[in-house]
C-alpha cells in the first residue's frame, strides 16, 4: 500500500497529506463507551501505513510514554506513508490500573483479537481497535513490557505465516529493532494482536522491552530509538547508512504456571543481566502455604532460556512463572513435535508466554 494524497481518517479525526493530527475517538462497548486517545501522522510523500499501539495491558507503563515522546518526534513533511500512534489502547484497564485484564469484564484483551463486535466490552474493544486501526495497515507493531509483577528480557515476536514473503518481510522488521532476541511464534493462531494482523497478512510484531512496570526516561528514550529505526527499515524514514543489529533467534520451549494458592519464592535470579539456562528438572522455585508453611516446589518442565519471570509474591493456580525459550534451528531442535507449546494465563503475551 502507497500513501500519498489520501487523508489518513479514523472516526472523526483527519489527517491531510503533510500534517499531523491529535485526539480522541470515541468507541462503543456497548455496555459503555470509551475514548481511545490516536495521533495521526500522514507523510508528504507516498509510503507504507505503519500502526504501533502500546497501553493494551494496565501496570505496563514505557510503552505508553514511548509511543507519546515518538508521536512528539515524527514530522510528516518528512515521511514517507502514515502512520497511525495509539499510546492507550485499552483505557479501561490503563487508568484503572489494572494488570492483563480489564477492570469491565475481566477479559484479557491480547487473548480476544480480532474481537467480537457482538461480543462483550473487551470482545468489542478488540474488534474496534481491529477494525479502525490494525485492519488495512501494512505494517503492525504492538508495544508491551513486564508489567509490575514481573522481570522480562527484551525481545521481539513474530508469527509465522506459513507465506514465505510475508514471514521474510516480518523477520526483517523484527530484526529491525536493534533488539538482540527474537522469539518466533511457529503458527499466527490465537487472539493476540499480532497474531491476529498476521493472519490478515498484515507484517506484525510484537515488541517487548522493560520490566517491572518500570517507567524511567533511559527505558523510553531507548524504545523510541528503536521505533525510529524500524521505521527508516520500513523507509517511512529516510535512512541513516547505519547497519541492523545482530539477532539470536528463539522458540519458546515450555511456560511455566502455577498449580497451588501461595507466596512465590523464585530460585533463578531477577538480575537481567543473568537470567540464564534451565535444564528440563531444575528447580525453578518454591510456593508456600502461609497458613501451614507446606511448600509446592517448580520445576522447568523443559531446557530453555528463561525470558521473563514472577516478581510479585503471590500467586494462585494458573499464574505464570517462568518462560522458557532455546535457539531456533528450523531444521533440528525447533521441530514442531519437539516444542512444548507454553502457558496462556493472564500475564502472558507471545507465541505461548507473551500473547
Amino acid at each position: 500500500m502507497t500513501m500519498n494524497d489520501a487523508t489518513l481518517s479514523v472516526g472523526a479525526l483527519h489527517a491531510e497529506p503533510g500534517t499531523k493530527a491529535r485526539g480522541t475517538v470515541r468507541a462503543d462497548l456497548g455496555t459503555l463507551t470509551t475514548d481511545i486517545p490516536l495521533t495521526l501522522v500522514n507523510g508528504s510523500r507516498p509510503g507504507p501505513r505503519v500502526v504501533i499501539t502500546a497501553g493494551v495491558h494496565g501496570g505496563e507503563f514505557t510503552p505508553v510514554d514511548a509511543v507519546v515522546r515518538l508521536a512528539d518526534t515524527l514530522d510528516p513533511r518528512e515521511m514517507h506513508g502514515q502512520a497511525i500512534i495509539c499510546p492507550v489502547a485499552n483505557p479501561p484497564a490503563v487508568y484503572q490500573g489494572r494488570l492483563n485484564i480489564s477492570p469491565v469484564d475481566g477479559v484479557n484483551l491480547n487473548r480476544v483479537f480480532p474481537g467480537d463486535p457482538a461480543g462483550g466490552p473487551t470482545e468489542r474493544l478488540a474488534a474496534w481497535l481491529f477494525a479502525h486501526l490494525v485492519d488495512g495497515a501494512d505494517v503492525y507493531v504492538d508495544l508491551h513490557c513486564g508489567g509490575i509483577d514481573q522481570l522480562l528480557r527484551d525481545f521481539v515476536g513474530y508469527r509465522l505465516t506459513g507465506d514465505p514473503d510475508l514471514d521474510k518481510a516480518t523477520a526483517e522488521l523484527a530484526g529491525s529493532f536493534g533488539i538482540e532476541d527474537v522469539i518466533l511464534g511457529l503458527n499466527a493462531d490465537g487472539g493476540n494482536s499480532h497474531a491476529a494482523a498476521a493472519r490478515r497478512g498484515i507484517s506484525a510484531v510484537l515488541v517487548e522491552v522493560g520490566s517491572l512496570g518500570q517507567r524511567d526516561e533511559p527505558t523510553a528514550l531507548r524504545r523510541v530509538d528503536g521505533l525510529l529505526t524500524a521505521l527508516r527499515h520500513l523507509g517511512v524514514l529516510d535512512q541513516n547508512g547505519s547497519a541492523p543489529a545482530p539477532i539470536r533467534e528463539w522458540v519458546w520451549s515450555a511456560g511455566v504456571t502455577a498449580e497451588v494458592t501461595g507466596l512465590w519464592y523464585p530460585e533463578f535470579s531477577f538480575d537481567a543481566d543473568v537470567i540464564g539456562e534451565v535444564a528440563e528438572g531444575d528447580l525453578l522455585g518454591r510456593i508456600v502455604d502461609p497458613a501451614d508453611g507446606t511448600e509446592h516446589t517448580v520445576h522447568a518442565p523443559a531446557r530453555g532460556r528463561i525470558f521473563y519471570g514472577m516478581h510479585g509474591l503471590t500467586v494462585a493456580p494458573g499464574t505464570e512463572l517462568a518462560a522458557l525459550a532455546v535457539p531456533w534451528d528450523p531444521d533440528t531442535a525447533a521441530r514442531l513435535d519437539t516444542l512444548r507449546t507454553p502457558g496462556t494465563g493472564a500475564g502472558s503475551d507471545e507465541a505461548g508466554p507473551r500473547d
